[in-house]
């Protein structure tokens, strides 16, 4: 078929609705069709279209002007070599169910094309992912490494549904402050160590972390006394931000996760905040790390994290924080 190129778009008459009708490509216009220019590079690279005047080569040169166009034409490409119908989309690409086309059928993914250099921002992105979730679609995210190889991520917006209730508690235990470490003399067993709150130092004190010990201060389950004087969970948690920058936002994470009946522990040796516990199994179940509203990260920084916890077979999830509620964003790597 022979097609015209307009300076904007690839445009074919009449016999190009054939390639709509059977493959699901372009836009009916009038009694012709109109291609975008991955459509039509794709058509020409499998001898299915000419443009007059104009070779392969000559056809990517004028479109490889357009930002992110190279990458965008491997992954539509890719797509289509493995049996989907794919076309522009309010990311950069909506892709149909296996089987389904325009007209006949419904888009299932919402895809968006990153270079592993790419900065994440969390707060558009969340955005993007609730957007296609109010449409019905799945959103993910196609990335170009630097030697062109395509990794696909899909992208998950949640609270974290409820799992139980937190332990309730009858007196406050009484600690000591050392440091920024609460130091309470406890016996084994008793319900604070029995909720995976703390770490045993001996048969006679429990030493609590800060985030344990300010979340436990305000339920009014422990109360800590600094040289000899009772603190109210403010001044705990001032004393923690002089040492730890990132108290606020963990603090908010880890009383969010103990509200839902999770149980958060250190994630320091993944390299995250937490390892999550769904009640008390004996294997963790998440990664998650917190940050605040306006956090952007590399791709490539992303991409470690979800295959660190993909090989130890866990979720990766980052928990933005914002004024009144925390959306935890969920990264898997995906095989279409």
């Amino acid at each position: 078929m022979l097609a015209t190129f307009d300076g904007t778009w690839v445009r074919l008459g009449g016999e190009g609705r054939t390639l709509y009708e059977q493959g699901g490509y372009g836009r009916v216009e009038g009694t012709g069709l109109r291609l975008s220019p991955e459509e039509a590079l794709y058509l020409m690279e499998r001898g299915k279209i000419d443009v007059k005047d104009f070779g392969f080569d000559a056809l990517l040169g004028l479109f490889s002007g357009q930002p992110n166009f190279i990458r965008r034409y491997l992954v539509y490409r890719d797509i289509r070599e493995r049996g989907y119908v794919i076309q522009s989309g309010p990311q950069d690409f909506r892709v149909f169910r296996r089987g389904h086309k325009p007209g006949v059928g419904k888009s299932r993914y919402m895809i968006r094309v990153l270079s592993e250099r790419d900065i994440v921002n969390f707060d558009r992105l969340s955005q993007d992912v609730l957007a296609a979730v109010n449409m019905r679609k799945q959103y993910l995210l196609a990335v170009v490494d630097d030697e062109d190889e395509l990794t696909y991520y899909e992208v998950r917006v949640q609270d974290l549904p409820g799992i139980g209730e937190p332990a309730g508690c009858a007196t406050p235990v009484e600690a000591t402050l050392f440091g920024t470490y609460a130091l309470a003399h406890l016996p084994p067993g008793t319900p604070l160590e029995e909720d995976w709150y703390g770490k045993r130092l001996d048969a006679e004190r429990l030493l609590l972390r800060p985030v344990e010990s300010i979340y436990l201060m305000r339920r009014g389950c422990l109360s800590v006394a600094r040289d000899g004087e009772p603190m109210t969970p403010e001044q705990f948690f001032d004393a923690a931000a002089e040492k730890d920058a990132e108290i606020h936002e963990k603090e908010r994470v880890f009383s969010d996760l103990r509200e839902k009946g999770y149980i958060p522990r250190t994630g320091y040796k993944f390299g995250h905040h937490f390892r999550v516990y769904s009640g008390k199994m004996s294997h963790s179940e998440m990664l998650v790390h917190a940050v605040p509203s306006g956090t952007s990260a590399p791709m490539s920084g992303v991409s470690r994290s979800v295959r660190l916890a993909h090989s130890v077979r866990k979720k990766m999830l980052f928990a933005c924080i914002y004024n009144t509620d925390i959306r935890y964003v969920e990264f898997a790597r995906i095989k279409l």
